[in-house]
């Protein structure tokens, strides 16, 4: 590509384009050097393709396309939880080994009400790698700011005794909330 500047349509249909066919997560840095624009710029561009309703999400990774497909549908469900902050990495790690994909954290803070963000972490180098940005950035983590540290992950398997053996794995370890 040159090293001329998109005008905004087009960048943005490329960025969509991009996403659509990519099997893995791009990141703001790897979507501006495509597109010879910052990543602020492909912030404020995800922004607006999502303002369009495309199903774009930020994740750890990078801006993952949610394509909706025909395959088997998947299992979904919300578990609560709760633990230490140096328990994070083992809870993740517990459901990443039993199948299931962790999707999200969610919180109910005392000030702002219902928070969520993204996690979508499927194995344990998923994991690692999100591990090691949260501590490169020094960030909290979102069950930090509630109440007693209760937070609620959505998680994802292809069959409902993967989610079972994992709420008893947690279970175990002290830190599923029954």
């Amino acid at each position: 590509m040159s090293n001329e500047k998109m005008h905004g349509d087009e960048r943005r249909q490329l960025l969509l384009t991009t996403l659509q066919n990519s099997l893995r997560p791009m990141t703001g840095k790897e979507l501006g050097e495509l597109t010879n624009v910052s990543r602020q710029v492909i912030v404020g561009d995800i922004t607006l393709l999502k303002a369009k309703d495309e199903p774009i999400i930020a994740t750890s990774q990078g801006y993952l396309y949610m394509h909706t497909d025909s395959t088997p549908k998947k299992i979904e469900k919300s578990i609560v939880c709760q633990h230490d902050p140096h328990q994070t990495e083992e809870e993740l790690n517990i459901l990443v080994d039993h199948g299931v994909t962790v999707k999200d954290v969610k919180i109910e803070h005392p000030v702002y009400g219902d928070l969520s963000a993204s996690i979508m972490v499927s194995n344990r180098s998923e994991v690692k790698e999100f591990m090691e940005k949260i501590n490169e950035a020094n960030a909290v983590y979102l069950a930090n700011l509630a109440e007693g540290s209760i937070h609620l992950h959505t998680i994802v398997a292809d069959k409902e005794e993967n989610i079972k053996n994992a709420e008893e794995a947690l279970l175990k370890a002290g830190i599923l909330v029954e």
